[in-house]
């Protein structure tokens, strides 16, 4: 394992790391209806730790997205997963009247996980002064790779096309954005279009860099068009950005929900493994832990025999 000086530290572990978990840590957050829960995974040892912050799909929680966390987490990123008020775990009513606020509510979670970074830190012993605050990045599945796109400049379009308020973070500076719905109006069916306004995107700012991942079998109920509508936020978006296409994924892209959730339609641990190597390559250039990390996985990629997906980038 890495020990604790700033040399060994910035090195990409080769193996997994022991790691260490506290949940639930909450922050307070007045007017949202109650405080924000938030779990924290981190390597036990390390330091200049980047951070990941990571939103969690439609009803899922801080539980979810284990595969990834603990991935993540045991190859030297401390990983900060709120849970939204959209969450099974919190059976929110329908009525509820924030409901309709609950995508704005979201954006106000990850960037209140931003503020707490400190108290988030002091919940595992130890790590506290070994978080590197300048270096993060924003991740997400489904829903909760809009919520992150919106810190990397994305913007929600209202009803005559206007793009709303700019909530790009500064303190962002690259994101991993899994199964991201595309862009709105005729590509919604009637049903989105009514009910799910915020899902009209507008990526012309999200200039920060990301990865984007797709399943080229996802077909969203939501849209009038097949898979490639999550291709959108790559080739609508400006910058820095790659394109990480799934063969044979569906929409929980081979099981990263959970190891053994009931809503994966497609599992298969070789595509969840080829994720988690990809996008912890790409995390680790992308937040100067190891600059060649995503160069060697796509060379590993290129020559596999038999890839699973394929990568491309502007």
């Amino acid at each position: 394992m890495p020990d604790s000086t700033t040399e060994h530290a910035r090195q990409t572990p080769t193996a997994p790391a022991t790691t260490l978990s506290a949940r639930p840590v909450v922050l307070p957050a007045p007017g949202r209806g109650e405080d924000l829960q938030v779990r924290v995974s981190a390597p036990a040892t390390g330091g200049d730790l980047p951070v990941v912050v990571l939103s969690h799909g439609f009803g899922e929680s801080m539980d979810g997205y284990a595969p990834l966390a603990d991935f993540w987490s045991a190859h030297g990123l401390v990983v900060l997963q709120p849970t939204h008020l959209d969450s099974r775990s919190l059976a929110l009513p329908a009525d509820d009247p924030r409901t309709p606020r609950i995508w704005r509510l979201r954006i106000e979670d990850l960037t209140r996980v931003l503020d707490g970074i400190e108290t988030l830190e002091s919940s595992i012993p130890g790590l506290a002064g070994r978080v590197d605050r300048t270096r993060v990045a924003v991740a997400g599945h489904s829903w909760g790779a809009q919520t992150a796109s919106t810190l990397l400049g994305a913007r929600v379009l209202d009803a005559q096309g206007v793009p709303g308020e700019d909530m790009t973070d500064p303190r962002v500076t690259a994101g991993v954005l899994l199964a991201l719905t595309g862009t709105g109006g005729k590509n919604l069916t009637p049903f989105a279009a009514e009910h799910f306004s915020f899902m009209s995107p507008s990526f012309d700012g999200m200039t920060a860099p990301a990865l984007i991942v797709a399943g080229d079998q996802d077909r969203s109920a939501l849209s009038t068009r097949g898979p490639d509508w999550f291709t959108d936020p790559y080739f609508l978006s400006p910058g820095d950005k790659s394109l990480l296409t799934l063969f044979g994924a569906e929409h929980s892209l081979g099981g990263i929900p959970g190891y053994d959730s009931a809503h994966t339609t497609d599992a298969s641990p070789e595509r969840v493994a080829l994720i988690q190597r990809l996008t912890t390559a790409y995390l680790h250039s992308a937040l100067g832990a190891d600059a060649e990390a995503w160069k060697r996985a796509l060379s590993d990629l290129e020559e596999d025999p038999h890839p699973l997906g394929r990568v491309e980038s502007t």
